[in-house]
């Protein structure tokens, strides 16, 4: 695929098939998600790769309740309540892959670069015909030293982008973008 087209065609998808993506299907994603550039090549990114529907239920269920109790003083995400409150909802819409990719805190450029890893994973999956998302309800929960420590990360890595990857269930709608606002543009 063409990188125009598929920057121009990527969606956030919310709706999976069941089927389960190949093995090496998710490691050819992350191989090519790592030549992003990194600030002084330092490239500070690692993956964990959950693909356990009953670990991935029992951490939407965890995040739903401390969003629920992290929220309830909060006017302007009420909207969130009836969603999180419901048992049958998952922050992962079900996708059967969720990648989690942490960064080095050590280092300045850390969400740069792994922003820019996230960006490549969920080009390269669309590329291969896979949906992705990413789920920023996560953070908070995946960034707490007990679930650290159970998934193997490093205390000096947090959590910086949780893409869902999956193939899509129907099709997707490609909205409208408004033109580039551009405040200044200096020429000699």
């Amino acid at each position: 695929m063409d990188t125009t087209i598929a920057i121009k065609t990527r969606r956030s998808i919310r709706q999976y098939r069941g089927e389960k993506i190949p093995k090496q299907v998710i490691e050819d994603l992350l191989q090519t998600a790592i030549w992003a550039p990194s600030g002084m090549n330092k490239q500070p990114w690692g993956f964990v790769v959950i693909e356990d529907k009953e670990y991935l239920k029992n951490l939407s269920d965890q995040t739903k309740k401390y969003l629920l109790e992290k929220f309830k003083n909060i006017p302007e995400m009420d909207k969130y309540h009836d969603y999180f409150a419901n048992p049958e909802t998952s922050i992962f819409y079900d996708a059967p892959v969720l990648v989690l990719i942490f960064g080095n805190k050590k280092l300045f450029t850390v969400v740069n670069d792994c922003s820019m890893v996230a960006q490549n994973l969920m080009l390269t999956a669309w590329d291969h015909g896979i949906g992705s998302c990413w789920i920023g309800f996560v953070y908070d929960v995946v960034n707490m030293k007990d679930v650290k420590t159970e998934l193997g990360v490093p205390e000096d890595y947090e959590l910086v982008a949780s893409i869902i990857l999956g193939y899509p269930d129907g099709e997707t709608q490609t909205p409208e973008r408004e033109n580039p606002i551009i405040f200044s543009w200096k020429k000699k």
